[in-house]
C-alpha cells in the first residue's frame, strides 16, 4: 500500500512538472458562425497539429489557449457544419500574451483583423508589399500567355527577363526586410519560408544580423540548422563536381 501511494505521488509530480500553463490567449470572434469546431494549430515536425479547440453552438465569441516557447506562426482552422467541401484556415504570428482575432464566416481569411503581436504587424506590412510583386507576376504570366499564343519569341524573351528582374527584386526586398527587423522573429521566419533557396550568402547575412535572443528563438535555431545543412549539401556537390572534372581530365 505504501509503495502504491509513493508511486501515485511520483506520477502526480511528473505530471505537474510536465504540464505547462498556457502563455498564449487567442480571443476570437467569427461573426456569423453558429455551429462548428475551431482549432488552434501549429507546425510540429513538419505536421500541422491541434493544440486547442472549441465547439461552437450559437456563440461566435470564444477563447483558445496554448503554450509557446517563443513567437511562431499559428493557425486558426474552422471546421464548419455546412457540408462545405473545404474548410477555412488563417495564419497569424503568435507571441506570448493575448491576441485578438475578429473575422467573419463568409470571408474567413479576407476579413481577418489580427491584433496583439509586433511580429504580426510586420507580417501584415510585408505581405502588402508582396501582393504588389504577386500582382506584377500575374501580369507577366498573362503577357507570356498572349505572346506564346501569337508566337512572338522576342516578346517572350523580354518577358522572361522581366520575370527574372522581378524575382531578384522580390528576393532582395525580403532579405533587406528581414535584416531591418533583426530584433524580431519574423526575420528568420521569412528567410526560411520565402527565400530558403536564395544564395546561401544572403541567408547567412540574415542570420548573422539577428539579435542574440532572436538567434535563440524557434525560427532562429531552425535557420541555423538549415544553414548548416545547406553548407554540407553544397560541400558534397562541390566534391562531386571536382571528382567529375578530374575524371574528364584523365
Amino acid at each position: 500500500m505504501k509503495k502504491l501511494s509513493l508511486l501515485l505521488l511520483i506520477l502526480i509530480g511528473v505530471s505537474a512538472c510536465s504540464t505547462k500553463e498556457s502563455n498564449l490567449v487567442v480571443n476570437t470572434n467569427i461573426k456569423g458562425l453558429k455551429k462548428g469546431t475551431v482549432y488552434l494549430q501549429k507546425i510540429k515536425d513538419t505536421l500541422l497539429v491541434n493544440v486547442d479547440s472549441v465547439e461552437i453552438n450559437g456563440n461566435s465569441e470564444f477563447v483558445l489557449e496554448a503554450y509557446i516557447e517563443s513567437p511562431q506562426m499559428m493557425y486558426l482552422s474552422l471546421d464548419k457544419v455546412d457540408n462545405s467541401e473545404f474548410d477555412d484556415r488563417l495564419d497569424f504570428f503568435a507571441d506570448k500574451g493575448e491576441v485578438s482575432i475578429v473575422t467573419s464566416l463568409e470571408k474567413f481569411e479576407e476579413d481577418a483583423k489580427i491584433v496583439g503581436s509586433r511580429n504580426q504587424e510586420k507580417l501584415i506590412e510585408y505581405r502588402k508589399i508582396q501582393k504588389r510583386f504577386n500582382d506584377s507576376n500575374l501580369d507577366l504570366i498573362k503577357e507570356s500567355f498572349e505572346a506564346e499564343k501569337d508566337g512572338d519569341e522576342d516578346r517572350l524573351m523580354e518577358i522572361d527577363e522581366k520575370y527574372e528582374n522581378l524575382l531578384r527584386r522580390r528576393y532582395l526586398y525580403t532579405v533587406n526586410y528581414a535584416i531591418n527587423n533583426k530584433d524580431l522573429e519574423i526575420a528568420p521566419y521569412l528567410a526560411l519560408s520565402e527565400v530558403f533557396d536564395a544564395n546561401i550568402k544572403y541567408l547567412d547575412t540574415i542570420y548573422s544580423s539577428l539579435d542574440k535572443n532572436v538567434q535563440k528563438s524557434f525560427y532562429g535555431k531552425e535557420l541555423k540548422n538549415f544553414l548548416e545543412e545547406r553548407r554540407e549539401q553544397e560541400k558534397k556537390e562541390d566534391e562531386i563536381t571536382q571528382e567529375n572534372t578530374e575524371s574528364e581530365q584523365e
